[in-house]
């Protein structure tokens, strides 16, 4: 579970399904991953249960469990997939049978579900293979759902983030100057998606389901999320400490807080009877 930059093609070169060491990077610190990373707006989340024929989900990329415990208390079963054992470890502490694989070579042993979900999370999955694993792993009627949160920080805080990082790793392959409106940026995702949806067959057309909402951070709560985004899992203690130091002082010269207005997408596609 990794929101890439804003500011980045999150399909440059390379890909992100193939850079294994980012996508298996984030369970350094599974508990801050858990604490501060966003849950999914509940809204999304009764409407892909409502939109499947069933309350059995499979979720891909479960991380640390967040939306597959959303799930659960919307009445689901869920059965998580996920590459890093130390995140699935976490998972598994809230309830939240897990198994430790990459989707792509995950096997689904003849079981089937309602839908397959991915918080955050498919851009890590090969986008043909990934779908026709789903499709696989997916009952009749069953719904494909993977979604991600889309957003961007003040100007002065993100500023101040590309400043810092591009000084610490000058040839880093993530580019941290916003050139492109975040929705942009993650439009190539979205379409990358569809278009691998489109590849498999056996669905129906894929469609982007959009949730609005937002939320308000504090200096310290934001701070805390900073080190389990994929740029700062590869850092070294010393140098994410500056990177902190400098974002807090942007956040401080702003007033020591503000309100992030996120956008939650989901591309859904049902497969066919």
């Amino acid at each position: 579970m990794v929101t890439p930059p804003p500011g980045r093609d999150p399909h440059a070169a390379p890909e992100p399904h193939t850079a294994r060491h980012i996508a298996e990077s984030f369970g350094v610190d599974p508990e801050r991953y858990d604490r501060t990373r966003p849950s999914y707006p509940e809204a999304m989340v009764d409407r892909i249960v409502a939109a499947s024929p069933g309350r059995d989900v499979l979720d891909v990329g479960c991380g640390t469990g967040t939306a597959a415990r959303q799930f659960r208390a919307a009445g689901c079963t869920v059965l998580g997939v996920e590459p890093d054992s130390r995140m699935a470890g976490f998972a598994r502490e809230s309830g939240i049978p897990v198994e430790v694989a990459t989707f792509e070579t995950w096997d689904p042993a003849g079981r089937s579900y309602d839908a397959v979900v991915a918080g955050t999370a498919w851009h890590w999955v090969d986008p043909v293979a990934g779908a026709v694993k789903a499709a696989q792993s997916l009952r009749p009627g069953g719904r494909l759902a993977p979604f991600w949160h889309v957003f961007q920080p003040p100007a002065e805080v993100s500023e101040a983030f590309a400043t810092v990082y591009s000084r610490l790793m000058p040839d880093s392959p993530f580019n941290m100057q916003a050139t492109r409106p975040p929705l942009e940026v993650y439009q190539t995702i979205f379409d990358k998606v569809a278009k691998g949806i489109r590849e498999a067959g056996g669905f129906t057309d894929p469609e982007p389901w959009r949730f609005d909402w937002a939320r308000t951070y504090t200096r310290d709560e934001w701070l805390d999320q900073i080190p389990t985004q994929g740029p700062l899992t590869q850092l070294p203690p010393d140098q994410v400490a500056e990177v902190l130091e400098a974002v807090g002082s942007a956040i401080d010269a702003i007033g020591g807080g503000f309100t992030m207005p996120y956008i939650t997408i989901a591309v859904t596609a049902t497969k066919a009877a």
